[in-house]
C-alpha cells in the first residue's frame, strides 16, 4: 500500500491568513493613532484595566454555595490549550484576586500594590500566573485587546540626524535611519504628548467611555526616547508637530518568549544575583563611543521591569529574593517607577504579581526591616482544593483514557486518592457527632441528616486554616504515575495499588518531619479503605439487583400495600383473588433497609403517598427512581433476596458450579457495562466483595 506523504508546506500556505498577519503588524503615523484613540479610547487603557477586561471577556457563571453567591470566571478553564492549565475548585480565591484587579483598574489603590499569591506548595499559584500570561498574549492579538507602541524613524535629511548617533559606524547609521529605533520599553504613544496638553486630550476622550472607566495616561518617556525627543526638539526649534513626524506607531503583541510586555524573575544563587536583571545595565562597549556611562545610548533597557512594561511581571518565590532586590519592588509598586543605574526614575505601567509559600511569608512577617514591603502587598490566599469533585478533576486531567495508554484505571482509583488528599487538608470538626469524612462529604454537596446549608457555612467559617496544609496534588500525581509504570504485565491499576503506594511513600515524604503527622496520614488511609469497601459493596449490590423489571414489580407490590395501609383498606391477592391485610412484613423488610424505625413507619408511608399524590396533581407518573431513598431501599431488598441464589461467596472457594458461574458472569458484565470496569478489575472487585461476604462482614450500608 502506498502511503501519501503530507505536504505540510502546501497545507500551511493554503491555511495561512495574510490579512490577519497584516492587522497584527499594523503601522501608521502618530496622527493615525490619535484618530484611533478618539474612535476607541480603550486602546489607551493601562495594564490593570486591560488585565481585568481580558478576564471578564471570557464570561462568567454564577452559582450559590451554602447561601453564598460564587462567581466562576471561565477564563480559568484555560480556553487556550483545551484546559491544560485549568484551575479547579478555587473560585472563591480567584474571586478575591479579580476583585482586587477590578479595584486596581478603577484606580482605587490596589494598582499601587504587589499582588502576592500565598499558599502551600502545589496549590496552583504558578499555574494561575502562567494562565494569566497566556491570556495577556492572546488578548493583545484580538481586536478588543489591541495596544500600540512606537518607534523613531529618520527622514534622510542632510541635517544632523539624532538616530545616526545611536550607531557605531556609517553603515550602521544608514540602517538605523532606515529601520528606526523602537522604544525599548514599548511605551504608550500618548507619552509623546506634553503633559500640559495630554490631560486636555484625555478629558475629551473620557467623554466617550463608560462611567466606570477612566483613561489616564501617566508618566513620561523612557530615557532613550526622551534623549531622541529632546534632540529633535532642538533641531526643530521646539516645534513638536515636526518632531512627531519622526514617530511611527505600531501594533504591540505581548509575548513572554520575545520578552515583550511579559517578564519573569526567578531567584538564583545569592552570589549570582544582580539587580540589573530587573532595571537594565550599562553597555560597556558603547561607553567608548559616547564617552559616558550615563548616556542613554550606552544603556540596555532590557531588565525584567523594562520588558514587562505595558503588561505583567511575575516574581517566582519572591520572598526568597535578596533584600536588595525587594527594595526595587517598593518604588515599582507604589510610585510605578524604577531606578535604572545612572538614570533618573523611569515610569512603568505593569501588573506586579508574585507568589510564595507559607514559610517564606512567615519570615516576611517576622522581619522588621521588611515592613515597607508588607505595607505594599495585597496577600491573596491560594489554598489547596477542599472539595472532592474538584480534586478529582485535577487528577483526571492527567490520568484519563487519552493520556494513559496500555493500562486501565479501575473505577474509584482516582476518587480514593483524591479523598485521602482532601482529608489531609481538612481541620478536625468541632462537632462531636461529625467525622472528618462526613465533613468532606458535606463540602462536596452531599446532604447528611441534621445538617443544613447554614451548618456547612459555619463549618467553613470556623476552619480558618483549612486548605493551607495537607498533602500536595503533586504527591498524589507522582504515586499514581508510579503505579501506572510498575508491573507493566498488569493491565489495570486499582485503588488498593494506589493507596498502598501512597502509604509507602509517607516514609520518605520530604515535607513530613513529624512522626505523629505521618501516623495520622496513615490512619486516614485506613478510613479511605473502609470507604472504598462500602462503595464497591454498594456497586456489586446494585449490579446484582439491577433487574429493573424485578425492582418495578417489587415497588408496585410495596406501593399497593402502603396505599392500602394508609387508607385502611385490604389488598387483593392476585393468586387467590381474596382480600387480605397489607403485608406488614414486606413493607418493613424494605423500610428497614434505609433505617426507618418502627416509630416512624407511618410518617414515611404517608410521605410516599403524598409524594405520589403531588405528582398526580402535576400530571406526572410516579417512578421509583425519582425518590432516591425508596430506590435505595428497593435495591437493597432485591439484593438481599437474590444474593443467595447467585452464590457470590463461591468465588472464594475452589469449586463453583456452572449455574453459579453464569450468574456471576452476568453480574460482571453489568459492572463492565454500567460502572466502567474492565474484565480484570471487575473480577478483582467481585473476588474482594466475595471475601467480605465469606467472612460474614456484611455491614449495613453507610450514607
Amino acid at each position: 500500500m502506498i502511503v501519501q506523504e503530507l505536504d505540510i508546506i502546501g497545507l500551511i500556505r493554503d491555511k495561512q491568513d495574510s490579512t490577519a498577519y497584516q492587522d497584527l503588524h499594523w503601522e501608521g503615523s502618530f496622527h493615525d493613532y490619535l484618530a484611533m484613540v478618539n474612535e476607541n479610547p480603550l486602546i489607551a487603557r493601562d495594564s490593570f484595566q486591560r488585565f481585568y477586561d481580558m478576564i471578564v471577556s471570557y464570561g462568567t457563571e454564577e452559582y450559590t454555595e451554602y447561601k453564598k453567591k460564587i462567581t466562576h470566571y471561565k477564563f480559568f478553564d484555560d480556553p487556550f490549550e483545551g484546559g491544560k492549565d485549568a484551575v479547579f475548585g478555587l473560585d472563591v480565591a480567584l474571586m478575591k484576586l479579580i476583585q482586587t484587579i477590578k479595584a486596581a483598574a478603577m484606580g482605587y489603590g490596589p494598582e499601587r500594590r504587589v499582588l502576592l499569591l500565598h499558599g502551600p506548595v502545589g496549590s496552583a499559584k504558578s499555574t494561575i500566573v502562567r494562565l494569566i500570561k497566556k491570556g495577556l498574549e492572546h488578548y493583545s492579538r484580538t481586536p478588543e485587546g489591541v495596544l500600540y507602541a512606537f518607534r523613531w524613524v529618520g527622514d534622510g535629511a542632510t541635517m544632523p540626524e539624532p538616530l545616526t548617533e545611536l550607531a557605531a559606524s556609517a553603515q550602521a547609521a544608514a540602517r538605523v535611519v532606515e529601520e528606526g529605533m523602537p522604544c525599548p520599553m514599548h511605551e504608550e504613544p500618548l507619552h509623546l504628548v506634553p503633559s500640559n496638553f495630554r490631560q486636555i486630550f484625555l478629558d475629551d476622550v473620557n467623554k466617550r467611555v463608560a462611567d466606570d472607566v477612566r483613561i489616564a495616561v501617566e508618566g513620561d518617556l523612557c530615557p532613550a526616547c526622551r534623549f531622541l525627543f529632546n534632540q529633535y526638539m532642538t533641531i526643530y526649534d521646539g516645534d513638536w508637530s515636526k518632531v512627531i513626524d519622526h514617530v511611527r506607531v505600531r501594533r504591540l503583541l505581548l509575548s513572554e518568549q520575545d520578552r515583550v510586555g511579559i517578564g519573569t524573575f526567578q531567584p538564583k544563587d545569592e552570589k549570582n544575583q544582580d539587580s540589573t536583571e530587573l532595571t537594565g545595565d550599562i553597555n560597556y562597549r558603547k561607553i567608548a563611543i559616547y564617552g559616558s556611562d550615563s548616556d542613554p545610548r550606552a544603556f540596555n533597557f532590557d531588565g525584567e521591569f523594562n520588558v514587562a512594561n505595558r503588561g505583567l511581571i511575575e516574581f517566582i518565590e519572591v520572598l526568597k529574593l535578596d533584600v536588595a532586590f525587594l527594595y526595587d519592588l517598593l518604588g515599582a509598586s507604589q510610585e510605578h517607577k524604577i531606578k535604572p543605574k545612572k538614570f533618573a526614575q523611569t515610569d512603568i505601567d505593569e501588573v506586579i504579581i508574585a507568589h510564595t509559600n507559607e514559610p517564606e511569608y512567615r519570615r516576611l512577617q517576622s522581619n522588621e526591616f521588611m515592613e515597607a514591603l508588607r505595607d505594599r502587598t495585597v496577600k491573596i490566599d491560594i489554598p489547596y482544593v477542599t472539595t472532592l469533585d474538584e480534586e478529582i478533576r485535577v487528577y483526571q486531567r492527567d490520568f484519563n483514557r487519552t493520556r494513559v495508554r496500555g493500562k486501565h484505571i479501575a473505577p474509584h482509583t482516582i476518587e480514593m486518592a483524591a479523598t485521602w488528599s482532601v482529608l489531609t487538608r481538612l481541620e478536625e470538626p468541632k462537632k462531636i457527632n461529625l467525622t472528618r469524612l462526613q465533613k468532606m462529604k458535606l463540602y462536596n454537596g452531599k446532604s447528611l441528616p441534621g445538617f443544613t446549608d447554614d451548618n456547612v457555612k459555619e463549618l467553613r467559617k470556623e476552619a480558618l486554616r483549612e486548605g493551607m496544609q495537607g498533602i500536595s496534588p503533586r504527591y498524589i500525581q507522582d504515586k499514581i504515575s508510579n503505579c501506572l509504570v510498575s508491573d507493566m504485565e498488569e493491565g489495570c491499576v486499582n485503588p488498593f495499588m494506589v493507596l498502598k503506594e501512597l502509604e509507602s511513600g509517607l516514609k520518605h515524604h520530604s515535607l513530613i518531619t513529624d512522626e505523629e503527622q505521618r501516623e495520622f496520614y496513615a490512619e486516614l488511609l485506613t478510613n479511605v479503605r473502609e470507604e472504598y469497601e462500602d462503595i464497591v459493596k454498594n456497586e456489586v449490590q446494585r449490579a446484582i439487583s439491577s433487574d429493573q423489571q424485578a425492582i418495578g414489580r417489587l415497588c408496585g407490590n410495596y406501593i399497593d400495600n402502603v396505599k392500602a395501609y394508609t387508607q385502611r383498606e385490604k389488598v387483593k391477592n392476585k393468586y387467590t383473588g381474596e382480600y387480605e391485610d397489607p403485608d406488614e412484613r414486606l413493607m418493613r423488610s424494605i423500610e428497614e433497609k434505609i433505617d426507618i424505625p418502627e416509630s416512624r413507619k407511618d410518617d414515611f408511608r404517608a410521605e410516599i403517598m403524598n409524594y405520589i399524590g403531588a405528582l398526580a396533581v402535576e400530571g406526572k407518573t410516579f417512578d421509583y427512581s425519582t425518590n432516591s431513598r425508596l430506590q435505595k431501599a428497593l435495591e437493597l431488598k432485591l439484593f438481599e433476596d437474590q444474593k443467595d441464589s447467585i452464590k457470590l461467596t463461591s468465588l472464594v472457594s475452589s469449586v463453583i458450579d456452572k449455574e453459579s458461574q453464569e450468574k456471576i458472569d452476568v453480574v460482571k458484565s453489568r459492572l463492565i457495562r454500567d460502572y466502567d470496569y474492565c474484565e480484570v478489575c471487575a473480577t478483582d472487585v467481585l473476588n474482594f466483595v466475595a471475601s467480605i461476604f465469606a467472612r460474614g462482614d456484611v455491614k449495613e450500608q453507610r450514607d
